[in-house]
């Protein structure tokens, strides 16, 4: 069987670009250690996968339709326009993709959507393909299956989650994430959930009822009366959220799988910086 690694490369380059302990430079002086952490990790990462397949996924600079649903969604994130140049992600982003061509992996960058509705469009589609994840993007955790698992890079610390480690951390289903999430709320993308409603009280909600809009139509059940009222006051405000986190897979795919065959380099960290010239 196939196996596909969707890499949701916006979010390793953000997690590879801050979380690298000292500024890197290259020989001609330009920072590079958001290239070297992602370059570095990827190569990781496939090691622990051994995928047949591979695609980077990253999101294009565009207007976003769910800006459109809410004007707060992701209004919190900083804009990088107006940060020096070695202070932004971004700016090290050519370097990358260089990088993936040195390695002959595919990559996207969105021009109408985000990248987790490409993936979710692989995930939801590929029935029969084995496909990992890797991103610490929680929504993607709505996309597990029997043969789709989210894999969460922290080195020695990685964990791969599938179906069974999630009902066991959230007790609730992954189909049924994004109406848990939507009780919630999301403070990473400015996602405003129900007052009185923390991750324990939506699990149970969602538990119970089965779903938002089954826990919005039986509110009146709810036995806790600040839980009860928080539901009805903000029921639009729920469905609003829910239109927001669910992945529908309806994105089109960038690429067919045989495109993204990956025979898998061995390479170095070092060895592909230097086939790049950054080294």
């Amino acid at each position: 069987m196939a196996k596909l690694l969707l890499i949701d490369g916006s979010n390793l380059l953000f997690q590879m670009f801050f979380g690298m302990p000292a500024r890197i430079y290259s020989a001609d002086g330009r920072a590079i250690q958001g290239v070297l952490g992602f370059v570095g990790a990827l190569l990781k990462i496939i090691r622990m996968v051994g995928p047949t397949h591979v695609l980077a996924v990253f999101d294009g600079e565009h207007e976003n339709a769910r800006v459109g649903l809410d004007e707060a969604y992701k209004a919190n994130r900083p804009d990088l326009s107006t940060v020096p140049e070695e202070e932004n992600p971004y700016s090290q982003l050519g370097d990358i993709y260089r990088a993936l061509d040195y390695l002959q992996i595919k990559h996207f960058e969105t021009t109408d959507c985000e990248a987790d509705d490409v993936i979710a469009s692989y995930a939801l589609t590929l029935e029969n393909t084995e496909t990992v994840i890797s991103s610490f993007d929680s929504d993607l955790f709505q996309l597990l299956s029997e043969h789709v698992s989210v894999l969460r890079y922290r080195g020695k610390n990685t964990v791969i989650y599938t179906p069974a480690l999630f009902r066991e951390k959230f007790g609730i289903s992954p189909a049924q994430y994004a109406d848990f999430k939507s009780l919630t709320g999301d403070t990473t993308d400015n996602i405003k959930g129900a007052e009185k409603v923390g991750k324990k009280t939506a699990a149970q909600l969602i538990c119970k009822f089965g779903t938002l809009e089954a826990v919005l139509q039986n509110a009146g059940q709810i036995e806790k009366s600040s839980v009860r009222r928080s539901i009805t006051e903000n029921a639009e405000r729920l469905r609003l959220n829910y239109r927001l986190i669910k992945l529908d897979g309806t994105a089109k795919l960038p690429f067919a799988l045989k495109d993204l065959r990956f025979e898998g380099s061995g390479f170095t960290t070092t060895e592909v910086l230097r086939g790049i010239r950054l080294k």
